[in-house]
Parts: structure tokens; sequence; C-alpha cells
């Protein structure tokens, strides 16, 4: 055989007369000038250890961001130091978060995960002099280090929750299926908040109101209970991040929490800080401590259940035992912002918003089940938040940075945006999925019928980032009116814009004794009175203030019954409503001739451009007319008895203002 070797190097034939078995040339393995016959792998790795050989898997990162352009704080306590010292003045800052004040010093912390042995991580801790350590001793949690999970990667997040925490699961999708434990929802009756000399003036108490009172020495010590079981853990996980978009008013958070699940759902719901605002992140303006797998003390004074939502605003602390529903940490918040807004001279609003190619921005106020989320949801327009705003000298922000959306009966006809937005990252809470493909069954409610995903808003393909907009053009109300008497569409003077504002109507059908439905009215102040701390007329004053500033028209929206109430009358459809947003967005609706209706005094538009005219006013859509008008009388009375409670709070020192929002209610 002629040929010593391949054109490309391949292998050495032996030449002729070393010849091998079956005739055939031997081959050797020894190479020519060119190595191809050999081993391909690369160079050696230099670990000598497995160990050694996982750290290389991984290379540093910045930390995970919002996608934004807001700029950073001005001025820091972490400017020109090394990176050592800043991480350690990180820690001592968690540290005096964890702090006892009862005891000697804060607890030793050290970032990193327990169950992965790092070398070289030093223990920080703080001391304080609230009291003489001589008197109290040392602790066992002063003996003992609390690892630190700070700030980690939604991907971090999955491998803790699924690792260490019974009822986690990744879904089909990709987002992560969690359990909130006994409580699938808010516990607004166990929610108290720290009454002082301060709060005793400022906040609203009594009849109506959702603030139930405690004092200081209670709070501290279930803030105690709570930061002893965070202490005893192996490991906390700490989020530091953001409230409201607009830089020169946003609010700096430390959410300390005992699982991955309240970790990433936090994530998702607050803004994320890019590494350099992290880096000049410094002492937090609210801290939350949540203990919820661990309850209550039922003795303590002012508890009356294991579960315990306390506020305390002078320590700006939040203390959580009890309950494992992570949607007590989002509301407890935006409590706090209705309290510090204001403050302010910026208004707080649990409300929708959206703004048009042409920077008209809309507020959607609206109850369960009015269609807030649907309407406010328009692919031609853009998304600056679906749920808390404020509305400050700048224009309007978003509170959050993520959405928190219902999920019962989820289907991607419906709801596409959402059903998209369900994907790696997101949190699903108490849903049922198949056990083989993962697959989630949204119709399902063996857990709850309050599911819920949490995901970030940059999920949302049409959100406006960073999520900021001009001020309001249009403020629409929404109220689902099962008795089937309110209009299609009014338009509202800043007098009725203010007395609606503060009902916060809607109807719900509800089932009687002998299987009758009917409708039954629910007012809810300022459409989230839950969540509100000041007296409603505050907030309801400053929108018609800012209102008439910005030049703002108020809109009345019934997304219920036409034609008779629940049972003989139709849903309007969602295709006239979607016209009669379509016209206000474009100020067409401005223009139109409007009639007054009686009781309510309601100016309605005789005429709206793909919507029947004779459904405008809802006693042509009657046949019984006599049923309409005392239909129309019990519903003005629903109102007029829902508004006693708002009846003798003054409101500036003529009072003035007061009487015009009474003269704008029902009149008989």
């Amino acid at each position: 055989m002629a040929n010593s070797g391949g054109e490309n190097g391949d292998l050495k034939y032996a030449r002729i007369g070393s010849i091998g078995r079956h005739g055939l040339p031997k081959i050797q393995t020894h190479h020519e000038t060119k190595e191809v016959c050999h081993d391909d792998t690369a160079t050696p790795v230099k670990a000598k250890t497995m160990d050694e050989l996982h750290s290389l898997q991984k290379k540093r990162s910045s930390q995970p961001s919002t996608p934004h352009t807001a700029t950073g704080q001005q001025g820091s306590a972490f400017n020109a130091i090394s990176e050592e010292d800043r991480q350690k003045q990180q820690l001592q800052s968690i540290s005096a978060s964890l702090a006892s004040l009862t005891r000697e010093t804060g607890p030793k912390v050290v970032r990193g995960d327990p169950a992965r042995k790092t070398d070289g991580q030093k223990a920080v801790h703080v001391e304080h002099h609230l009291y003489d350590s001589a008197l109290f001793g040392l602790s066992d949690s002063a003996l003992k280090f609390t690892h630190i999970l700070y700030n980690l990667s939604p991907a971090e997040l999955y491998e803790q929750a699924i690792k260490y925490e019974k009822g986690s699961f990744i879904t089909a999708s990709g987002a992560l299926a969690t359990l909130s434990g006994a409580k699938t929802g808010r516990s607004p009756r166990d929610k108290r908040v720290v009454k002082d000399e301060e709060t005793e003036t400022e906040l609203w108490w009594g009849k109506g109101s959702p603030n139930i009172e405690m004092d200081e020495h209670t709070f501290l010590v279930n803030r105690e209970r709570a930061v002893d079981y965070l202490n005893s853990l192996d490991k906390v996980f700490v989020n530091d991040q953001f409230l409201n978009w607009d830089p020169e008013h946003r609010i700096k958070v430390r959410i300390v929490s005992a699982r991955a699940y309240h970790s990433l759902f936090m994530h998702n719901m607050c803004i994320r800080p890019t590494p350099e605002e992290l880096e000049e992140f410094g002492t937090p303006d609210f801290t939350i401590y949540n203990a919820g797998q661990f309850p209550c003390n039922r003795y303590t004074h002012y508890m009356t259940s294991s579960t315990s939502i306390d506020l305390n605003l002078a320590r700006r602390e939040m203390v959580i035992l009890g309950t494992q529903y992570a949607g007590e940490m989002k509301k407890g918040l935006f409590s706090v912002m209705h309290y510090l807004m204001p403050k302010r001279r910026i208004l707080s609003l649990h409300s929708g918003c959206n703004m048009g190619k042409d920077g008209d921005v809309a507020l959607f106020f609206g109850l369960s089940g009015t269609g807030k989320t649907t309407l406010s949801t328009d692919h031609n327009r853009y998304l600056i938040g679906d749920d808390e705003h404020c509305w400050s000298d700048n224009g309007v922000s978003n509170i959050e940075g993520g959405c928190y959306a219902k999920c019962i009966d989820l289907s991607k006809d419906k709801e596409p945006d959402i059903w998209n937005a369900i994907k790696f990252g997101t949190v699903l809470e108490n849903i049922v999925f198949d056990e083989h493909t993962r697959d989630v069954d949204y119709s399902e409610k063996s857990v709850t019928e309050n599911t819920r995903a949490a995901y970030p808003i940059e999920y949302i393909p049409n959100a406006k980032i960073p999520c900021v907009g001009p001020h309001p053009k249009n403020v629409i109300l929404l109220a689902c009116d099962a008795f089937g008497v309110l209009p299609p569409v009014s338009k509202l003077s800043l007098a009725q814009t203010m007395y609606h504002f503060i009902s916060g109507y809607t109807a719900l059908v509800a089932g009687t004794e002998d299987g009758i439905k009917e409708p039954q009215a629910t007012f809810s102040a300022c459409f989230g009175a839950a969540f509100i701390m000041m007296h409603p007329t505050k907030y309801a004053a400053m929108l018609a203030e800012k209102m008439k500033k910005h030049g703002a028209t108020g809109w009345l929206v019934n997304t219920g019954w036409s034609a008779g109430r629940y049972g003989t009358g139709n849903r309007i459809k969602l295709a006239y409503t979607r016209k009669i947003i379509d016209a206000i967005h474009s100020g067409t609706l401005l223009n139109a001739t409007y009639t007054k209706t009686e009781v309510f005094g309601l100016e309605i538009p005789t005429e709206i451009e793909g919507v029947p005219s004779e459904i405008l006013d809802p006693i042509n859509t009657w046949s019984d007319k006599k049923a309409y008008k005392e239909t129309l009388l019990k519903l003005g009375g629903l109102f007029k008895k829902n508004f006693e409670v708002f009846v003798n709070h003054k409101i500036g020192k003529d009072n003035k203002l007061t009487e015009e929002i009474l003269a704008a209610g029902p009149n008989f």
C-alpha cells in the first residue's frame, strides 16, 4: 500500500509488509506532524476536587433587577469602599434589623446557604446599648450563625423552594407552584395598627374603619417573638427592594422571611434594584418580619387568634405571625403607602392605570367582578400598572414591580396576557396540577378559589417601563350594578366623583335560603377600604384637588345589568362597555349631548357610536316602569345608609366641601 497517510493527517497506515489480520494493513497509533488521532478533549480542568469543579461552573454576576431607567439615590454609605467592606456593612445592617431589643447584640449573620460549604466567610453582628447586657446575659441565638440568603435570583429561589419546601413544584409552563398553608387569603380581622399619640389623630378609627388598634408594648412582644423565631433558623431570606417607580418618592423596603416562596413573591411584586442601587441601599425605610410559620401567643393582649399582622408606623415595621399567605406582605405595604404618601401630599390609589400612545392616562377604580383588570388591559394602550398607584406633582407612578392576578377559571382566550405571563419566575399560589404532566387545572378549587399568580410587570408585553406617566385625563369608577338601574356610563361632577369614590359601590349576587338569588349591595370606601389608613374623605379631597388642577374628568361606568335586575335583565355586553371606554379615551364622549337621571342626578349621553342608544338610559330598557322606580329608590336608600358613617366628618374649616359631597348623592 503506497499511501502513507490521509490528506488531513488522519492516521498513518503501515508500509507494505506490515500486514495485520485478514490481510489488512496495520494502523499505527503514533502521530506524524498533525495531531488528529488523539483524545480530542480540551486542556484538563484545574480543579482538584468535585467541589472545586462545581465552583468553576458559576461565575459572579450582577443582582437581578427590574429593567428601568430611574436614577439611583443621591449619596451612599457604600461609596468608595472595597467590596469586602461593602458586604460587611450590608450584613451589619441586616444584623441590626434582626436584633432583639432586650439582648446584647444582633445575631451573627453570614452570607450564603448553610448547605454549601464556603471557606473564608466571616460572621458579622452589631452591638446595641438599649439595655444592659449584664442584666440579661447571652442567649443561644447569640452563639449561633444565621445564614443570610440575600436578594437571590428566581433560579436560586426555585432551588431553595423545591429542595426544602414541601408543596413546591415546577409546572409545565415553568412557573413555581407553592402552597400558602392553612390561610389562603388575607386575615383582615387579625390585622392590628399601633395606636400612639400621632396615629390617634392621623388615622381613621372606629365604625367602618379597617384599623384595629394595639399598643406599643404588644407590638414589641410580637416583634420579639418573630425575631426570635427567625434567628432560630439556620437561614433566612432577605430582600432589599423599592416601592414606587417615581425615583423622587420611592421607599426602600426590607423583607426578612423564612420561605423561598415569600422571597420570590416579593422579588416579583416589589421593584427590583439595579446592582448600583443595591450597593447604595443603606438603611431601609420600612422592614417586614415575616415569621408566618410561627403562631402568635393567643394569651397576648389584643390577640384574637393564632394569626396577627401588626403595623407600627412610628417604628416603620410590620410583623407577620401565624399566616403564610404572601398577599399579607403586598397589602401590608400598600397600607403603609396609604399613610406615608398622603403625608407628602401624594395621593395613593387602589386602581388600574393605562396610557394611550398620545400620552393620555386613565385611572380605573373597581371592586372584584367589575371588570377593572379586563378594561384596564388594552392592547392599544400601555399598562402602567394593574393595582396600586401614586398621583404626585410629577404625574402617576406604579407602586409595585409586578402583578398579582387571580387564576380561577383562567383561560388563554379570555386573558392571554396573564396566561402567557405564567412562566419561569412566576409564583403560582394554591393551584392544582396534573401529577404527571404538571399542567395546571385553573378551574380546580380543591385548595381554594383564591388561586393567584405573581409575576414581574415586564412579563406583560405592553407594560410601560418605567411604570410612570403624566397626569390622568380620565378617572373611571366601575360598578357592576346587579340592580340594573345605573346607566352604562355617566359623566360626573367633581362632587359626584368624590361621593361615588368614597362610596366604592358594586353589587354582588348572593343566594338566599329559599334558593332565590338577588343582588346584594357592597360598599368599600375608596374602592379599597381594607387598605386605607386615613379617613376616606381625606383621599377623596386630594383626588378632587388633583382632578381640578389637571383637568381630569370623572366617569361612572356600569358593567352590570340592564333591562331589569339580576335574574330578569341582561348583563351589559362587554363589547358595548369597550366602546364606551374607547369613547372616553378618545375624548369624543366629552362632546356628546347629555340628559340628567332621576334620584342620582347623573348626566348620561344620548348617543355613543357602536352602543344602542336605548340602553343609555336604564328606564328605557325596563318594561315594568314601576318596578324600575322602586328598585332605583331602594338602591338610593342603600347609598344614603352607607354614607351615614361619613356624614359627621368635617373637611376644611368651613365644611363647604362636606356639604357639596352630600348634595352630590341620591336626592329623593
